[in-house]
C-alpha cells in the first residue's frame, strides 16, 4: 500500500498499524477494472446535492480508512439515486442489448430464449441513464434491490437458498438457489457482482489504493440527513482518465453514503451515486418474502443458462471468439494498468457470426472511434470519459482508464 497524504505524523510502530488496516480494507474491494471492447463500467453523476458542512472532530485518512474497514454494518434500508453519464454516443437503445449480450444472460424472455427477469442481463440497464433503487439487507442471506422504472419495476429478492428475480414489466419471474451462508461463495448470487451502493463503488475504488495514489480527508458532508467525512482519492500518475473519487463516509458507522468519481479531463461526473434516504434499523422480515403472481411466467436458472448457452441464441459456439482471446494480461501499475488480449480476428474488430464483425456490427461501431496508427500498425479507439479501449487491426484489445496516447503508447511498447 502507498503512504497515504496526511499532516500528522506518525510512529513507526502507528505507520505498521495503518498499514495493516489498510491491507484489511482492501480484503472488502475488487478493483475498477476494464475488460473487453466496450466500457462496462457502472457510471453515475451527481444527483444528490450536500446540505451543510457539519462539525466533526478531525480525523485522517488513515483512521478513516481503518472506519470503513471495522464497518460492519448487516442490517440497512433506503433509497440509492443513480444516474450514468459515461459520454457514450447515443445508439437508440442499442447499447442496452450490446451490454446484455456481454453479460452473459439472455435477458430478452417471452420468446424461449431466457427470462427478462434474469439479473445478469436486467441490472445492466444501470449503465446508461437515471434510475432509483430502493435497497434492504438484514445479514448475509436477505438482500433485496429494487429498480424502479415509471410505472414498472424490477426486483431481485435474496431469501436463504432462493434468489427471486421479478420483471413487472414483462409479468416474468426468475428463481435459483445457492448454498445458505459462509458455504456459498458470493459469485453464486445472481446479480451479487453488480455494484448499486455507495459502498459497492467505494470498496471497489479503495483496492487502487497504492504507491500511485493519494488519499486524504477532504472535510466533511451531510448526506441523506446524516453527518459525514470527505475521503479524496486521487492518482498521482499521468494519463489516467480518473480525475478524483470522493467517498462521504457516515460519521456514525463507517458506512460509504455516497461515491462520486470525476474524470481529468473535468465536467460533470463519471461515477455518483448515492443514499437520498437510509436507515440502519433491521427491515421487517415481509421485506424479503416474494411468492412468484398468479399467471407469471416462471424461468428457472437451470432453463435460463441453457437457453444463453445456445449458439443460435447469439452466444459464441464453441470455437469462435470465446475460445480466440489469447491470455488476457494487464500491463503497467496503478491507475495507468491496461488490460490486453489477442481476439484472434483481423480486420480490428472480433468476428462473433456469419453475418461479419459482431455479427455485422463492426463498421457501424467503428464510425465511433478514432483511427490511430504506431509501432504497431493501426487500429480504432473507442473511447468514453472514463475507458479507452484500442483495437488494432491484427484483433489485439488495449484497454482501461488510460488516455487513447496511453494506449497507443503501450500497443507500441508489446510489439
Amino acid at each position: 500500500m502507498a503512504p497515504i497524504d496526511s499532516d500528522d505524523n506518525t510512529t513507526a510502530g502507528e505507520g505498521e498499524e495503518l498499514r495493516a488496516g489498510r491491507r484489511k480494507a482492501a480484503r472488502y474491494v475488487v478493483p475498477v477494472a476494464v475488460m473487453g471492447v466496450a466500457a462496462a463500467t457502472i457510471g453515475l453523476v451527481p444527483a444528490l446535492a450536500d446540505s451543510g458542512d457539519p462539525d466533526l472532530p478531525k480525523v485522517t485518512a488513515e483512521q478513516l480508512i481503518e472506519k470503513i474497514a471495522k464497518s460492519d454494518v448487516q442490517q440497512l434500508s433506503g433509497t440509492v439515486r443513480i444516474n450514468t453519464d459515461l459520454g457514450l454516443p447515443d445508439l437508440g437503445g442499442l447499447e442496452s442489448g450490446l451490454m446484455s449480450g456481454m453479460s452473459g444472460g439472455p435477458g430478452s424472455g417471452g420468446d424461449g430464449e431466457g427470462s427478462a427477469a434474469d439479473p445478469s442481463a436486467k441490472l445492466t440497464e444501470l449503465v446508461s441513464g437515471s434510475h432509483t433503487l430502493r435497497v434492504a439487507a438484514d445479514g448475509p442471506d436477505r438482500q433485496k434491490l429494487s429498480l424502479l422504472e415509471n410505472a414498472a419495476e424490477y426486483s431481485l429478492i435474496h431469501n436463504g437458498k432462493d434468489v427471486w428475480g421479478y420483471d413487472s414489466q414483462s409479468n416474468e419471474v426468475y428463481h435459483s438457489t445457492a448454498p445458505d451462508g459462509a458455504e456459498r461463495p458470493e459469485k453464486d448470487v445472481p446479480g451479487k457482482d453488480v455494484p448499486a451502493t455507495p459502498k459497492d463503488f467505494a470498496d471497489q475504488a479503495l483496492k487502487s489504493v497504492d504507491d500511485t495514489t493519494s488519499v486524504t480527508v477532504g472535510g466533511t458532508a451531510q448526506v441523506a440527513g446524516r453527518d459525514a467525512y470527505r475521503l479524496v482519492v486521487e492518482p498521482k500518475q499521468k494519463g489516467s482518465t480518473v480525475g478524483a473519487i470522493t467517498v462521504a463516509v457516515d460519521a456514525e458507522t463507517g458506512t460509504p453514503l455516497k461515491f462520486t468519481l470525476t474524470p481529468a479531463s473535468g465536467g460533470a461526473a463519471v461515477v455518483d451515486v448515492g443514499f437520498t434516504k437510509v436507515s440502519f434499523a433491521k427491515p421487517d422480515a415481509s421485506t424479503f418474502d416474494f411468492t412468484p403472481p398468479e399467471g407469471a411466467k416462471v424461468t428457472e436458472a437451470d432453463e435460463s443458462d441453457a437457453a444463453a448457452e445456445a449458439p443460435e441464441h447469439g452466444r459464441p459456439a464453441e470455437g469462435d471468439l470465446a475460445e480466440g482471446l489469447d491470455g488476457l494480461k494487464v500491463i503497467g501499475e496503478g491507475w495507468n494498468s491496461i488490460a490486453t488480449f489477442d481476439t484472434g480476428a483481423q480486420g480490428g474488430l472480433p468476428t462473433g457470426s456469419e453475418g461479419g464483425d459482431l455479427g455485422g456490427l463492426g463498421g457501424f461501431l467503428g464510425s465511433f472511434g478514432d483511427q490511430v496508427k504506431g509501432d504497431f500498425g493501426s487500429g480504432t479507439v473507442f473511447k468514453t470519459r472514463l475507458v479507452n479501449a484500442l483495437i488494432t487491426d491484427d484483433g489485439k484489445v488495449y484497454a482501461g482508464a488510460v488516455t487513447k496516447d496511453a494506449l497507443v503508447k503501450a500497443a507500441d511498447a508489446a510489439q
